[in-house]
C-alpha cells in the first residue's frame, strides 16, 4: 500500500506595508564552519517584495523570519540564535528545528513493528523525543542553493539511527515565493520497515522574537477533540472532546485566558503542550488548522496541513536561560509552536492514524503558515 502523509509543506503568507527591503539580522559568517567534516552554512531566501528568511543546514533550522506588522515594521518573529555556536552550547529547545525521524515522544522509547521489538534512545526520561539525542535537529544537511528563493537539503539517516530499523533518505526543500508564501515541504524513502512522522519546531513571538510573552494572542484551532497525556505527557490513547474544558479553541481564545486553570492535564503540561485532533475537509489536500492572531502588532497567522494532528505548546520549557538574537532572553511563554503532525506515541496505539513506511511506499508532507495584517 503506497503511503502519502502530508506533514510539512509550510507557506507564508505576508501582507506587506513595507516595500522596502529588509536586511537579515543575522551573519552568514556566524554559520560558517566545519563539524565533523561536514559544512555548516546559513541560507538566506529573498522575494521580490523584501520578504526575507534564513535557515541553516544545521538542524534544517528556520533561524529567522521577517515578517511586518500593520505600521509596515518588519520584526524577526522566530526565536534562535545569532550563530551555530548558539546552537551549539545551549541546552537543546529546537528552536527552528526538522524534526525526526520521529516528532514528539515515544513511550519508554520502544515500539512494535512486524512482531519486532524496538528500542530506542532515551532523551526525556522515561521517553524517546523528537528523534532521540541526536535526531534530524542536530545532523548536517546536505544543503544546496539553486535560486534566490529556493534551498534544497538532503539526508540520509542510517539503519538503526537512534534505534530506528531501516535507511532512510528525506529531502527537504524551503522555498519563499512572490507570493509571500514559504514551502518546505518533505519527503522520503525506506528499505525497511519502519515508522516516520517529520515536523518543524519553530517558536513564533507575533510581537517579535524576546519581546514578552505570547499570552495576550488569540488562538482558534479547528479540532473539537484532542489526545490527552499522562504525567510523562504520553497519551493515553483516548480522544477527549474539547467542549467545555480550556482546549477548547473552536472560537478566538485569548491564549492566557485558561492556561493556569488547575486542572490535571494543564498542570502535566506545564500550561499547553497537547496534540490536537483536526477537523479535517473531505478530499481537500490542506484544511484549515489553526489561526492566531496579535493585536498589539497586527499579525494574523494561519495554519494549514494535511496532517491529522497539530501539536500546540506554549514555551512552557523555556526559563530565560536561554539568551538569543540580540542578547534577549527567552523567557516562560514567550512563544507558541504549531507543529503539524501524526499523532504522539502512535506506534504504540493501534487506533491512532498509521505512520509506517514500507518499502517502495512515498512519505510527504505539507503544512501552510500563512501570515497577513489585521
Amino acid at each position: 500500500m503506497k503511503i502519502i502523509t502530508l506533514t510539512l509543506l509550510v507557506a507564508f503568507a505576508v501582507v506587506s506595508c513595507d516595500q522596502k527591503k529588509s536586511r537579515t539580522v543575522i551573519s552568514p559568517d556566524a554559520f560558517n564552519k566545519k563539524i565533523d567534516g561536514k559544512q555548516v552554512e546559513l541560507f538566506t531566501l529573498r522575494n521580490k517584495n523584501g520578504m526575507e528568511m534564513s535557515v541553516t543546514n544545521y538542524g534544517g533550522r528556520i533561524v529567522s523570519l521577517m515578517v511586518p506588522d500593520r505600521s509596515g515594521k518588519k520584526e524577526d518573529i522566530v526565536l534562535g540564535y545569532d550563530s551555530l555556536t548558539g546552537y551549539l552550547n545551549a541546552k537543546e529547545q529546537y528552536f527552528g528545528a526538522a524534526i525526526g525521524r520521529y516528532g514528539n515522544r515515544i513511550s519508554k522509547g520502544t515500539f512494535k513493528l512486524d512482531n519486532l521489538e524496538y528500542k530506542l534512545a532515551i532523551n526525556n526520561i522515561p521517553n524517546s523525543l523528537h528523534g532521540g539525542i541526536k535526531g534530524f535537529s542536530s545532523k548536517i544537511w546536505n544543503g544546496v542553493q539553486n535560486r534566490d528563493n529556493e534551498v534544497e537539503m538532503t539526508l540520509v539517516s542510517p539503519d538503526m539511527d537512534e534505534g530506528y530499523p531501516g535507511e532512510l533518505k528525506v529531502m527537504m526543500i524551503y522555498k519563499l515565493t512572490d507570493k509571500n508564501e514559504v514551502n518546505i515541504f518533505y519527503s522520503a524513502k525506506t528499505n525497511k520497515p519502519t515508522v516516520i512522522n517529520l515536523t518543524n519546531h519553530t517558536y513564533f513571538n507575533l510581537h517579535g522574537a524576546g519581546h514578552g510573552d505570547i499570552l495576550d494572542h488569540k488562538m482558534y484551532i479547528n479540532a473539537d477533540y484532542f489526545t490527552p497525556v499522562d504525567s510523562t505527557l504520553i497519551p493515553t490513547g483516548n480522544l477527549e472532546p474539547v467542549k467545555g474544558t480550556p482546549f477548547d479553541f473552536t472560537l478566538p481564545l485569548v491564549i492566557g485566558k485558561r492556561i493556569n486553570d488547575p486542572i490535571q492535564q494543564l498542570v502535566f503540561g506545564h500550561g499547553y503542550d497537547h496534540n490536537f485532533v483536526l477537523n479535517k475537509t473531505k478530499n481537500e489536500r490542506v484544511s484549515f488548522a489553526a489561526s492566531v492572531y496579535d493585536p498589539l502588532s497586527g499579525r494574523y497567522m494561519e495554519v494549514f496541513t494535511n496532517e491529522p494532528g497539530i501539536q500546540f505548546y506554549t514555551g512552557n520549557f523555556l526559563k530565560g536561560k536561554e539568551i538569543g538574537k540580540k542578547g534577549k532572553p527567552y523567557n516562560f511563554r514567550s512563544a507558541f509552536c504549531l507543529e503539524t503532525q501524526h499523532f504522539p506515541d502512535s506506534p504504540n496505539h493501534s487506533n491512532f492514524p498509521t505512520v509506517v513506511l514500507r518499502p517502495g511506499e512515498i512519505y510527504s508532507s505539507a503544512c501552510v503558515y500563512r501570515f497577513s495584517i489585521k
